[in-house]
């Protein structure tokens, strides 16, 4: 049997045209969102999201091209957009009956809940972003013989064809690297949930690399914008990180000040994968975020 949240519910609801995503819901109270990172599914959060379903409605979809979710074909920019995997998530809020919730993601997840905040202030009530930076500050922040710490970024970011060639090639390779390379407890990723997370991973290529391909392009371009006009984040937002700006050569709390007036910032020192190796960290911040 595939690896569950315990004691949520799963559902499938459409969200866009074509499109529905399969999302674990579980407990009672004021709704909250998490979106998982790459290259994981929901289960990312099954510790945190039991955790917190004791006084909340927790929400826990796989993204539009992961998981159990749909994985629309890419047509152009749009298909992978932030924006658009944003828009998916306020349509899944608000099909379950939540016009406004607190939102929070990690990795791929934090950087759609990132264009979520920015697209829909009035629906967005607060935000956590979970060990990234926004997408225009990452591209900024990658430079010299550094940047090869992201060479995934670069090889996904190429034309359609020759990255997903590659990578369905030898996908549990390229996928397993990630979950070795970026945790620093591989016991808080146990074999069944690692297992399922590179099943997942797998069957997803085209739509993994759409992803990433509409964070070198279109992503850029909506984060322009917003600076260009001076918009900035009107929650309040925490973000936890693990010390990536000593390695990089940036202060990530200016960087993230930047697009957040009511930020606070944690240095974290577990590894990437902190809903799995902190879980309890990382509840106790969505807790004191949901305070504020």
């Amino acid at each position: 049997m595939a690896p569950a949240i315990a004691h949520f519910d799963y559902q499938r609801v459409p969200v866009a045209e074509g499109v529905s995503l399969t999302a674990a819901v579980g407990g009672t109270g004021p709704a909250l969102v998490l979106l998982h990172g790459f290259p994981q599914t929901h289960l990312m959060w099954r510790n945190v999201a039991a955790d917190l379903a004791t006084d909340h409605t927790v929400i826990c979809p796989d993204l539009r091209g992961y998981g159990a979710s749909d994985k629309p074909t890419e047509t152009d920019a749009s298909t992978y957009s932030k924006r658009t995997m944003g828009a998916d998530v306020v349509a899944l809020a608000r099909a379950l009956g939540h016009d406004r919730f607190a939102l929070a993601g990690h990795d791929r997840g934090a950087l759609v809940a990132f264009r979520a905040a920015l697209d829909h202030p009035a629906t967005i009530s607060h935000l956590a972003c979970l060990d990234v930076l926004p997408t225009l500050d990452m591209w900024d922040a990658l430079h010299g013989t550094s940047a090869a710490v992201g060479f995934h970024l670069y090889l996904m970011a190429q034309p359609p064809g020759l990255p997903e060639q590659l990578i369905a090639a030898s996908a549990d390779a390229f996928f397993g690297h990630f979950l070795d390379v970026w945790t620093k407890n591989p016991d808080a990723i146990p074999a069944d949930v690692r297992a399922a997370y590179l099943d997942a991973s797998r069957a997803a290529v085209p739509s993994i690399v759409a992803d990433y391909r509409a964070s070198a392009g279109v992503d850029v371009e909506h984060d322009q914008a917003d600076r260009a006009a001076g918009r900035t984040l009107a929650m309040p937002v925490a973000v936890l990180q693990q010390d990536w700006g000593a390695a990089l050569g940036y202060d990530a709390t200016v960087l993230w000040g930047a697009w957040a007036p009511d930020l606070r910032h944690t240095t974290v020192t577990c590894g990437h994968f902190m809903a799995e190796e902190a879980p309890a960290e990382v509840s106790k911040a969505l807790r004191d975020l949901l305070a504020r």
